[in-house]
């Protein structure tokens, strides 16, 4: 796509299309069909919304809407404005809100009136409608200002930003559409996911940069798999983006109540592949579509890998996953804890380079010396800067991967990145709390549910009052993807004889639960 080659604009490569097919339909939201000329106005008055409140380029904008199609339009007029973009989900905490509007410095924020999540002190920004708006040009930005800075868990107890460059973007999509992928006008993408998880990037360019149409899911149909595939045959989606630990449920749905699908990409990220309902699914539709797993982190900008999947490649339930070879834009090593090349087959941390690289992390200069390292490795040329991602794989004789987990506290878990430390900081602040340790538990149906020890203070009593302000704490400081779904209160955290936790101990010992009365 010559346009996409060409282009060192997000929205100039969407302009285009508007100007090419301005009465498509962009976005389909319930019963709203937006075309491309209908989302370049609105995009034009959120600009202008954005001049009147004397936003500048290079600025950051925060966006707190609902999911819908007034979020992409939010996205396009402050891009367009030469500003970046930052998620603040209202249904986020208030606390969690606060932080990372101070730790942005985002002083405009595009929101509903009625929006009480957030806190004071910014400018609320609404669409600024009339010809001045609609005749706005788009204005460049400063070279240095990410396109977003989108927030992740963090293991001190607070979120970091992670700031994106535009070119990133561009990168990924020109890498995916020279060779492993073919999109174009006739696609019909899904919007699953949050604006605040980086997989919503992936959905809402794939869509406008090749002048498809997006498709928002609402949020009761995201929940249930048979409405789900409901919605994938009425609007005749072609490109659908999933977590493993929701399709899981589609193979099922599926096969209860058959329906007309027109997919031909079905994509798999944001955590470990789940096999059996892969291998299920082609049961159910040998060859129909094409099935890609791709590993990727926010730090990466959404897709590191691609993987075409077939038989062979899912046939086993084994620990690791295959996630294919890097991108074009992308270098990929393995190394031992010496900063070595693990031998082939050997475990290791992966490493992450090339073009789709974050910028780091947002007014952290010294975590992002320490995860984005410059290294010149043993058979390089030159030296760059590498992602340590804090996860391990191993390279295969054919020169692809397996991914084989983390090596460190940090989980995926229904496709969103969660560090463990971060939800048992919020149970330590409490004065009730000596300690907390926080563990997955997998239930047999193969879900992943997060389980959080607490040991009382020694004046506590544990109470079922107690537990529950122990609850509520957690829900006023962390969003709901990283809310414990299981509290024990045991009466130590039991050692190994090293004098590290006993972690193995305290999710099977019944000897050290606390009766909760």
């Amino acid at each position: 796509m010559h346009e996409l080659k060409q282009a060192t604009s997000l929205y100039e490569v969407f302009a285009g299309q508007a100007a090419q097919r301005p009465d498509t339909v962009a976005i389909t939201d319930g019963p709203l069909d937006i075309t491309y000329r209908e989302l370049e106005t609105a995009a034009r008055e959120y600009r202008a919304g954005l001049a009147l409140h004397g936003v500048r380029p290079g600025d950051l904008v925060g966006i707190s809407l609902e999911r819908g199609w007034e979020v992409v339009a939010a996205i396009l007029g402050i891009l367009g404005h030469g500003c970046g973009y930052v998620p603040l989900d209202p249904s986020y905490p208030a606390d969690r809100l606060a932080f990372m509007v101070r730790n942005s410095g985002v002083r405009a924020v595009i929101s509903a009136p009625d929006n009480a999540a957030l806190p004071a002190g910014f400018d609320r920004v609404v669409r600024s409608d009339g010809d001045a708006a609609a005749s706005a040009e788009p204005l460049p930005r400063p070279e240095g200002t990410p396109v977003y800075v989108i927030y992740t868990s963090g293991s001190t107890g607070q979120p970091k930003g992670v700031a994106v460059p535009e070119s990133a973007v561009l990168e990924l999509f020109r890498s995916c559409s020279d060779g492993p992928f073919e999109f174009g006008p006739d696609d019909t993408w899904t919007q699953y996911f949050s604006y605040s998880f980086d997989f919503s990037v992936w959905e809402i360019w794939g869509s406008l940069l090749f002048g498809g149409r997006l498709v928002i899911v609402p949020p009761e149909t995201a929940r249930r798999p048979a409405a789900f595939l409901e919605l994938l045959a009425e609007q005749r989606v072609t490109v659908l983006n999933a977590v493993p630990s929701f399709f899981k449920y589609m193979p099922k749905a599926y096969e209860r109540a058959p329906v007309p699908l027109s997919l031909r990409y079905v994509v798999f990220g944001g955590e470990q592949l789940d096999p059996m309902s892969v291998r299920r699914w082609m049961q159910l539709r040998p060859g129909a579509e094409t099935l890609v797993n791709m590993y990727g982190i926010t730090e990466t900008t959404v897709h590191t890998t691609f993987g075409a999947l077939t038989e062979d490649r899912v046939a086993s339930d084994g620990s690791g996953t295959w996630i294919g070879e890097p991108l074009a834009h992308h270098r990929m090593a393995v190394l031992t804890p010496e900063g070595q090349p693990a031998p082939e087959g050997e475990p290791g941390e992966v490493y992450i380079a090339g073009l789709g690289l974050a910028d780091g992390y947002f007014r952290q200069p010294d975590l992002t010396a320490e995860r984005f390292p410059r290294l010149k490795l043993a058979g390089d040329d030159e030296t760059r800067t590498w992602y340590r991602t804090g996860d391990v794989a191993r390279r295969l004789p054919d020169g692809t991967y397996e991914y084989l987990g983390r090596n460190d506290r940090q989980i995926s878990l229904r496709g969103f990145r969660v560090e463990l430390g971060e939800v048992e900081a919020a149970l330590r602040a409490e004065s009730d709390v000596l300690d907390a340790v926080v563990l997955t538990e997998e239930t047999a149906g193969g879900e992943s549910l997060l389980v959080a020890y607490v040991a009382l203070a020694p004046d506590r009593t544990a109470t079922e009052q107690l537990t529950a302000q122990l609850r509520e704490a957690c829900r006023t400081r962390l969003p709901a993807h990283m809310l414990p779904n299981r509290l024990v209160v045991v009466s130590e955290m039991p050692l190994a004889p090293s004098g590290k936790l006993d972690r193995a101990r305290l999710a099977t010992d019944s000897a050290l639960r606390v009766v909760v009365r």
